[in-house]
């Protein structure tokens, strides 16, 4: 496979320059360094521009609700804990409607990949702030600025429990594919915060923005260590990109006693509905 096997007949209708094209082309890199095809991997879509995706990418495939993603991966990954699943949702998506969900996916440690697509605002519905968006910003819903402070993914994920948490950049597609194949390859809950300018409706954080901002982390930098990561996500100044924590622990799958003579859907079904039904009548 090359990444272009992975197109549909149908190409994406994000606005000219947005952010997305470039974690498009990531993933799809990505997936073909994993040298899967496309019945070989599940992705599940959150509702907003990233989720628009669906229609983008040949694989098997799930539009969730908004802010649902999660719990529809987590029901597809316990029903067949061999099959890899990613996820695939914007800041608004996994922050907002579905930040409970991703709170206690990392806290599960579901050996499920999570791709955020963070351009710190509403596209979809046309410019209104998101739950990553700065203190002050102006928009449709908050004509005299924001007066929230905006939600650290980063920090959330460390802190709730996930094993993998990297960040990267859609202006940088060749480190950005790094990123998502360490995050796919990763034994356990996987989450890449990626910043991706929205060029229609964020006129602040753009990609000249970002650009004098990211830097890369080097080798010396512990990824090992809860509290570096922390403190880089705390860093407004300057914006790190790479892997800011990686520890393994157990999987929810693997401690599943259910799962240890394999996948669900290939385990006999002992009790029938028919059986169940006279206990209701």
């Amino acid at each position: 496979m090359k990444p272009n096997d992975f197109n549909t007949a149908y190409f994406p209708t994000w606005c000219p320059g947005c952010g997305n094209f470039g974690i498009w082309g990531a993933l799809k890199n990505a997936i073909t360094e994993t040298g899967w095809g496309p019945d070989q991997f599940a992705i599940v879509f959150g509702v907003g521009c990233s989720g628009n995706m669906n229609d983008f990418v040949k694989a098997y495939a799930f539009h969730s609700l908004h802010g649902r993603a999660l719990p529809n991966a987590i029901g597809m990954r316990l029903s067949n804990h061999i099959l890899p699943i990613i996820v695939v949702g914007g800041d608004g998506d996994l922050l907002g409607e579905g930040g409970n969900h991703l709170m206690h996916a990392c806290r599960g440690n579901f050996d499920i990949t999570v791709i955020l697509h963070n351009n710190q605002v509403y596209g979809l519905t046309t410019g209104q702030v998101s739950p990553t968006s700065e203190k002050g910003i102006k928009s449709k819903s908050t004509p005299a600025g924001i007066i929230e402070e905006p939600l650290n993914p980063i920090a959330l994920a460390v802190s709730q429990g996930a094993t993998f948490v990297g960040q990267g950049f859609a202006g940088d597609l060749v480190h950005l594919s790094q990123l998502m194949k360490q995050a796919i390859d990763h034994k356990g809950f996987s989450l890449v915060n990626v910043y991706q300018p929205c060029v229609t409706f964020n006129k602040h954080n753009t990609y000249q923005w970002f650009r004098e901002r990211v830097y890369k982390l080097d080798e010396t930098y512990d990824t090992s260590s809860k509290l570096a990561a922390l403190e880089v996500s705390f860093t407004h100044e300057k914006i790190a990109l790479g892997v800011l924590y990686e520890s393994p622990r157990p999987t929810y799958e693997e401690s599943l006693p259910q799962l240890e003579h394999g996948p669900l859907i290939d385990q006999p079904v002992s009790v029938t509905l028919d059986d169940l039904l006279p206990e209701f009548v």
